[in-house]
C-alpha cells in the first residue's frame, strides 16, 4: 500500500519518528509537527491511502479524536489529537487516497498541536520504519516532507456527504469554478442546497449557497471556504423552492422549481 503525506498537496511538514525519555507510544508513530514558519495547527488532514474511515473519540485522554483507515490489504493507518472530524464518533465513511477526514489539533492526551499518525501491519503490529511520498521515516529520525497529496485532484466532498444521510442529487448547475446542487430528502421533506469548489480546492475563496421555499424567507450561506458552501437545509416538503450559489463571480439562480 502506497501511502502519501496527510496534508493538502504542496505542504511541507517535519515526519518526526522520535525516540528518548518518555518514550513515544506507540514506538514508530510519526509526530507531524511544525516546519519552518508554517503551522500546523488547524491543517487539513486527508487520507494517505484509500479505505473505510472509523471515527472515535476519546475525549480528553489518549488519542482524544481520532480516526483509523483500514485499507483494502488489511493495513491501517491512525490519525490522533484531532480538533474535528468529518464524521461524528462512531461513525464510518468510504475514503479514497486525498480525502478530507478532518483537522490536525491538540486533543487527548498531546501538549500541543500535532499529527500523531500511524501505519500498523495486517495483524495490528506497527511498521516502526513508515513510508510517506516516497520517503521513509525510521525510528529516531525526523525529516521535512512534502505533500503530493490530492495535487491536481477534484474536490474530495460529494453533495451527499456534505448534506448527509437520506439526501439525494435532484438537480445540479454549472458554474465557473465549481457547481451548485440541489438535494432531498424524502424521510423528511427536507431541501438541502450545497455549493461544490472545483477550483483553487483547499483554499479559502469565496463561495455561496442559498435555498428560498416559495412564501418563506431566503436562507444564504456565504464566505470564504475551502472546498464547499453549504450545507443549507429547509422543510420544503410540498412546496416550490428557489435555489442556487455561486464561486467567486459566478452564481446561478433558479426559479421556483420542484413543486412537489
Amino acid at each position: 500500500m502506497s501511502h502519501k503525506s496527510p496534508f493538502n498537496c504542496g505542504k511541507t511538514f517535519y515526519a518526526n519518528n522520535w525516540t528518548g525519555t518518555p518514550a513515544h507510544n506507540p514506538s514508530g508513530s510519526i509526530d507531524w509537527q511544525d516546519y519552518g514558519g508554517d503551522d500546523i495547527n488547524g491543517e487539513t488532514v486527508r487520507a494517505t491511502a484509500g479505505g473505510t474511515a472509523y471515527f472515535y473519540d476519546a475525549g480528553s485522554t489518549s488519542y482524544g479524536k481520532w480516526i483509523e483507515v483500514r485499507h483494502s490489504d488489511g493495513t491501517r493507518t491512525r490519525y490522533a489529537h484531532l480538533a474535528s472530524m468529518v464524521r461524528s464518533a462512531g461513525g464510518s465513511l468510504t475514503v479514497s487516497q486525498g480525502t478530507v477526514i478532518g483537522t490536525v489539533g491538540s486533543t487527548g492526551g498531546s501538549n500541543a498541536p500535532h499529527l500523531h499518525y500511524e501505519q500498523r501491519t495486517s495483524t495490528g503490529a506497527m511498521d516502526t520504519s513508515p513510508t510517506v511520498d516516497g520517503v521513509t521515516v525510521s525510528l529516531g529520525q525526523k525529516k521535512a516532507i512534502t505533500s503530493t497529496n490530492a495535487c491536481g485532484s477534484s474536490n474530495p466532498y460529494t453533495p451527499e456527504e456534505v448534506c448527509g444521510s437520506g439526501y439525494s442529487v435532484i438537480d445540479s448547475a454549472a458554474l465557473t469554478g465549481g457547481r451548485t446542487y440541489l438535494l432531498y430528502n424524502s424521510g423528511n421533506g427536507y431541501n438541502c442546497v450545497v455549493t461544490l469548489k472545483s477550483t483553487n480546492l483547499g483554499s479559502a475563496s469565496a463561495a455561496s449557497a442559498f435555498l428560498e421555499p416559495q412564501g418563506e424567507s431566503r436562507t444564504t450561506d456565504s464566505g470564504s471556504y475551502d472546498y464547499y458552501a453549504g450545507p443549507v437545509r429547509r422543510d420544503a416538503a410540498g412546496q416550490c423552492v428557489k435555489w442556487g450559489g455561486s464561486v467567486g463571480s459566478s452564481s446561478y439562480t433558479s426559479g421556483f422549481e420542484h413543486c412537489d
